[in-house]
Order: C-alpha cells, then structure tokens, then sequence
C-alpha cells in the first residue's frame, strides 16, 4: 500500500538562522500509513546573515524563500500558501534582564505580524515562542493581550501556552520559554503539552561538549583571544561560579556595585546543563569553559543549543554568536512539533498540565543529572 503524507507548508517570520525550522523538519510521524512532515516554503528576518545561514541549511535549493527585509514591508498576501506558522517574535522588550518595556518598546507590538500573516492565510496550527519575561512584561497585560489577538485572528484558534523548560527535553541547556501551540478552532483538534523526555535525566554541558569531541577544524569554532587579566580571573573562578565568586583575588575582582548579573564571566558547571546561553552582551558574557581558562567557542555554543556539527553559521564571529544565542533549540522545538503532528494524526502521547494555566506556585520534584 503506497503510503500517503500529510504536509504542512511552514512559514515562518523572525525566523533567525533556523533552529525552528529545524527542529519542525525534523519531526516525523508515520501512524497507519499515512507520514505527517513539515516541509518549509517561506521565511522572513531583517538580519542579513541569518537569512544566509537559513538559506543555507534550510533553503539551500530555493534561496528566493528566503526574504531579508524589515517585517513591517511584508505583503502577506503575496507570501507563498502556507498551512503552519511559526514566529518567535523578537523578545527584547518582553526579556527579563533590561528593562522590561512591553508594548512601549520597539520590539514589542511585533507579534502583531504573526497575526496579519494569520488573517491572510489561516494556517492550520502555527508555534508563538518568547521569553518567560512575556508573562509579567506591563504588569502581566502583555501576555493576556497576546493571548486574546492570536485566540481571535484568523478563523479562531484554540490555544495552549506552556512554559517549557527546554532541560526537560533533552536540551543540554537551562533556556525557559513560553510556546503558544494554536490549532484552528474548526479543526477540532486539542494539543496537549509534551510530557518532558529528560525528566530525571538532564544532558550535562560536558556530554553535549564532548560527546564526541568537536574537531578542532570544525565551522564556526575559532577561539576568543583572552586578554592575560581575564585569563587570571578565571584561573580563580571554579565550575559554576562567576565574577562576585567570594574566593576570587581584591585584584581581580570587577568595580562593580549594582546590577550584577549572575552570568558574568561564569563557568559552565561540566555535570549540569549549561545556563541559558545569550546572543549579545559585552565582556564576561560569552559563556566560560569549566576547564580551560576561555570563553566557549560558537561551535560550544550550538552545542548546547542542540544544533548538529553540519549546521554552518554565515557572518563573522560576533554575528554567529548572536545569530546561535537568539535561536530557538531545534531539539525543544522537534519534541513540540512531534506532539502537534501525533494532534493532527489522533495518536495519544504522554502530556502534562500546560503550567501557565496550572499556575507556577506547584511544587516540582528535584530532577536528576545524568547522561543521555
């Protein structure tokens, strides 16, 4: 019996240099001889080099899906039928570490362009990701707002939001965002959020970095020249410290009283996932290896953000790290896209209550390390 596929077009907005698209590709589903897969025809983002690496590792056979322009130029009518969207509209504004400005900033009233290429295509199901910061931005209206618009775009969707611990889902890394999963209300269809698959098993830093070794000729590897101060400083910084570490040297220490961000100059801890990996910031914000006295390579970094060896990066070295730090982990966002595939083909999985409806006050049991 010839088997017959069920594809979702995807389209995606802000779609940065693919780890979405990946992981959404990547998930598969055959169930009574039918495949469900996701196969890309459309993205958008305003930043040169990652419209590059996604043309290259998304779109190497159709460049021209790939438009690099300012979404606020988009004519949505014009972009390509599409039955699955995905935006994870950027989250500056909405970040816990700033300041916080919500819809007054100007990343802010962005999602709104989820919803207008929504009201032009009514798409099956599409995936809304930002940062945790979203829940409380303009003292907690900006997420009901959010909620409401893309509750009632299009023909109506029925939507489940979830704080995802992406180290619950075999991400080597402690990244929490919020994924909006909304499936269109005349589909009759109901996600349920995925039960996590490391629940007692988190991927250390160390496996992810080590397991196997990363060639040292790899892409998207080169070192950080450290100046001889830095590299002194975390000679006294032990795994999982930072720079307020109380044994570290009067000499060595930063001329800093106020806003001490935790992850200054900290090291990664080898049998614990990493902290949450960043795309920007100055001097003792670039991720720090256990061991050696550096900070982490670009290549270290996909690493834990579960991009594969054979995913090159384009641009310069400041631009990769950005283009690796704002990106969605493909595998978090593959065990998400799976369950909204096993919706469409009524196969049961394991699920949990979504914890923003469930409330964040629960007591959750201490999870364990280990190796995957």
């Amino acid at each position: 019996m010839k088997t017959k596929k069920v594809v979702f077009r995807l389209a995606e907005l802000f779609c940065g240099p693919g780890g979405l698209a990946l992981g959404a590709i990547s998930a598969k589903l055959k169930y009574k001889d039918v495949e469900y897969i996701v196969t890309p025809v459309w993205a958008n983002d305003i930043h040169k080099d990652s419209c590059k690496t996604y043309i290259r590792n998304i779109h190497p056979n159709n460049p021209s899906a790939v438009v690099c322009s300012p979404v606020e130029k988009i004519n949505f009518e014009k972009v390509p039928k599409f039955t699955a969207l995905a935006f994870g509209f950027p989250c500056n504004d909405f970040s816990l570490v700033g300041e916080q400005k919500g819809f007054h900033g100007s990343y802010g009233p962005l999602y709104t362009y989820g919803i207008k290429a929504i009201n032009a295509h009514n798409p099956k199901w599409f995936f809304a990701e930002n940062v945790s910061g979203l829940q409380s931005a303009n003292n907690g209206t900006a997420f009901n707002v959010i909620l409401e618009d893309l509750a009632k775009a299009g023909k109506g969707y029925r939507l489940t939001p979830n704080l995802y611990k992406f180290e619950q889902y075999g991400v080597p890394q402690s990244r929490h965002r919020i994924v909006i999963i909304g499936i269109r209300k005349d589909l009759n269809f109901e996600f349920k959020v995925p039960a996590p698959t490391t629940p007692t098993c988190y991927i250390s830093a160390r496996h992810a970095i080590e397991q196997p070794p990363i060639p040292k000729d790899s892409f998207n590897n080169e070192l950080t020249n450290q100046s001889a101060l830095v590299v002194e400083r975390l000679k006294h910084i032990p795994p999982g410290e930072n720079a307020w570490y109380k044994g570290l040297p009067d000499k060595l220490r930063l001329n800093v009283k106020k806003a001490r961000m935790s992850q200054i100059y900290k090291r990664l801890h080898p049998d614990k996932p990493a902290y949450t990996i960043t795309g920007s910031g100055g001097g003792g914000t670039h991720g720090y290896h256990w061991k050696e006295n550096r900070a982490l390579t670009n290549r270290e970094r996909a690493r834990l953000q579960t991009f594969p060896d054979n995913f090159i990066f384009e641009g310069p070295k400041e631009s990769v790290r950005r283009q690796i730090g704002m990106a969605v982990p493909p595998k978090g966002a593959q065990v998400i896209v799976e369950a909204v595939l096993k919706t469409f083909a009524g196969v049961s999985y394991k699920s949990v209550l979504p914890t923003i409806l469930n409330g964040n006050g629960r007591t959750e049991k201490q999870l364990a390390f280990c190796e995957a």
